[in-house]
Parts: C-alpha cells; sequence; structure tokens
C-alpha cells in the first residue's frame, strides 16, 4: 500500500524554504509594524480601555502617575507594539500556515485548522475573562490593602505590565483543553487516565489559582479555580472524541 504523502509536496531545495520563510516573516514584520503604527494613532481608546478596571477603584479625581520622564513614551510604544500584535495576530497566523501547510498531510491539515481556530478563541477567552471578572475584584482589594498607613498612588508603567501580564497567563491558562486535545490526538494521554487523574486536577487547579491570583481573596481564586476544573473536565471529552480508538 502507498504511503500518504503531503498534499503539496514539491521537494523544494533547504535555500527555497529559507527564502520563502524569509518572506513570510518579513510580512509578518510588516504587518505587525503597519498594526502597531495604527493602534499608536489610536492610542487614547486603547489606553482607556486599559486602564479602565483601575480607574473604577480609584478615588474621584485621583490620577494615575507616571515617575520618570521617558517612561510614558516607552509605556505608549510598548501598549502599541502588544496590540498591535494582536490586531495583526490572523496575518502573522495565515503566513505560518502557508509556510507549514505544504508539509502536511491532508488529515493533518483537517485537524490543524479548527486547532488553530479554537486555540485563538480559547486565549482570548481567557483574557477576557480576566479583564471583565477577576480585574474588577482584585484592584478593588489591592487598592485598599495599604489601609490608613500607605496612600494608593498607582503608576502607570507598573499597571500596564501587571495587566498585560494577567492577561497573557489567564488567556494560556484556557488552552489546557487544546493542549490535552492535541495529546490525545498524538495518542500521548488518554481519556481514562485524566479522568483518573481527576483528583490531581482540581488539586492542581487550586494550587494554580493561588500562585496567579493577584489576592489572597478566596472567592477571587475560585474564580481561576473553578473555570479551570471544568476546563479539564471539557479536556476528557476532547481527548475521548479525538484519541485513536480500538
Amino acid at each position: 500500500m502507498t504511503p500518504e504523502l503531503p498534499e503539496e509536496d514539491q521537494n523544494l531545495p533547504l535555500t527555497a524554504h529559507l527564502l520563502e520563510l524569509r518572506e513570510r516573516i518579513l510580512k509578518s514584520l510588516l504587518a505587525w509594524v503597519g498594526a502597531s503604527a495604527l493602534c499608536y494613532w489610536q492610542l487614547t481608546p486603547l489606553l482607556n480601555f486599559l486602564l479602565k478596571p483601575l480607574r473604577a477603584v480609584l478615588p474621584e479625581g485621583q490620577q494615575i502617575i507616571f515617575v520618570a520622564y521617558q517612561e510614558a513614551f516607552f509605556t505608549y510604544l510598548k501598549v502599541a507594539l502588544i496590540c498591535g500584535a494582536v490586531l495583526a495576530s490572523p496575518v502573522i497566523i495565515f503566513q505560518a500556515w502557508r509556510f507549514v501547510a505544504p508539509g502536511l498531510y491532508a488529515h493533518e491539515k483537517r485537524f490543524a485548522r479548527p486547532l488553530i481556530l479554537f486555540s485563538c478563541l480559547a486565549f482570548l477567552g481567557g483574557a477576557a475573562f480576566a479583564y471583565f471578572l477577576v480585574f474588577p475584584k482584585a484592584f478593588r482589594f489591592l487598592a485598599q490593602f495599604g489601609g490608613e498607613l500607605l496612600e494608593f498612588k498607582p503608576i502607570f508603567r507598573d499597571y500596564i505590565s501587571f495587566a498585560v501580564r494577567m492577561l497573557v497567563i489567564f488567556g494560556f491558562c484556557f488552552e489546557i483543553p487544546v493542549a490535552l486535545a492535541v495529546a490525545g490526538k498524538l495518542g500521548i494521554v488518554r481519556a481514562r487516565t485524566l479522568s483518573k487523574a481527576r483528583p490531581y486536577a482540581i488539586v492542581g487547579a487550586f494550587l494554580v489559582a493561588a500562585i496567579l491570583t493577584p489576592t489572597p481573596d478566596v472567592v477571587n481564586q475560585l474564580f481561576l479555580a473553578i473555570p479551570l476544573v471544568l476546563l479539564y473536565e471539557v479536556s476528557i471529552l476532547v481527548v475521548w472524541l479525538l484519541e485513536p480508538k480500538g
């Protein structure tokens, strides 16, 4: 029986692959730079969106401050570059796909297309979960933590770094079903194994929540731990559907 070959196996020389890789990287960089320039042009609404959870807990009239001459400019640039990467991500993902796809088998392409889509949606879902549900409670708690001894004056650079880091962490946490789905498809893990490991996964979810949640408040930790447990249960179902049968 003839082995299955990639649909577009062109047997190109190494130099041709390197030239194509350079072209894909160049197009991705141009998309990123263009998107970042657009984000810098529309920086005010982007900053208003990012700062909204913090402003909601500040006393009326209190401003967010910066403490170094160059801090505001470089933080603006950082926000523009990060938002530009998000805005240009469809182009970057498409260029990566166009480079990798010719070497994939037909069944691998059928699996990879929805995998990429669900991976992006899962990451955005995790970031949205952090922004809309975790941030309001976390910042309200942290803003009041100083008590009567300390006055809360948030620094612009520190807040942006903290917020972006938390958005990324929550986004990756929501990638658990996608990662386990790939492992199940490759036969690395099986649904039966994941089901037996459920008690350890629940304990792990609460440990991760305790480490990653910015406040020691149990309620805020539950906001991350419970979704992680639910995502693990979804992962078991997805792995059962995708794992090799027989």
